[in-house]
């Protein structure tokens, strides 16, 4: 059975390459599966989990927006930033998400309240992997 070669790249630096089965990411209209020989195309990825399946393995990302690009043998990920599950801080996303809770509930006029949001996304989208 033929791979993927993939590739996860954020402006720091790459995060991960090597070849999979399957690759399932959430872009903008919703999540898309990637197998070898997929036609090429270029999405803009959310707030999510991009999985990287092989041999019956999952292997997760955390991906904090970005997009990826597809060609029929190779899929690369630009994302502001991706994390493995085990380059997460669990500490620092538990506390990542409880500030961003507490801007949002803070009703004031001074937060902006869609980066409080995104934020509360990324630190969840951590924690989610972290704890899998």
């Amino acid at each position: 059975m033929s791979t993927l070669t993939v590739s996860v790249v954020t402006p720091e630096g790459p995060i991960l390459e090597d070849s999979f089965d399957m690759v399932v990411c959430k872009a903008e209209t919703g999540e898309i599966g990637i197998l070898p020989k997929h036609i090429p195309l270029v999405a803009p990825l959310q707030i999510s989990i991009a999985r990287l399946k092989k041999a019956g393995d999952t292997r997760q990302v955390a991906i904090s927006g970005g997009f990826m690009e597809v060609q029929p043998d190779k899929v690369t990920i630009l994302a502001q930033s991706a994390e493995t599950a085990d380059h997460i801080d669990i500490l620092r996303a538990k506390e990542a998400k409880e500030r961003a809770e507490k801007r949002l509930q803070d009703k004031s006029d001074t937060i902006d309240r869609y980066r409080a949001e995104l934020a509360l996304k990324r630190a969840i989208n951590r924690l989610e992997i972290a704890n899998s």
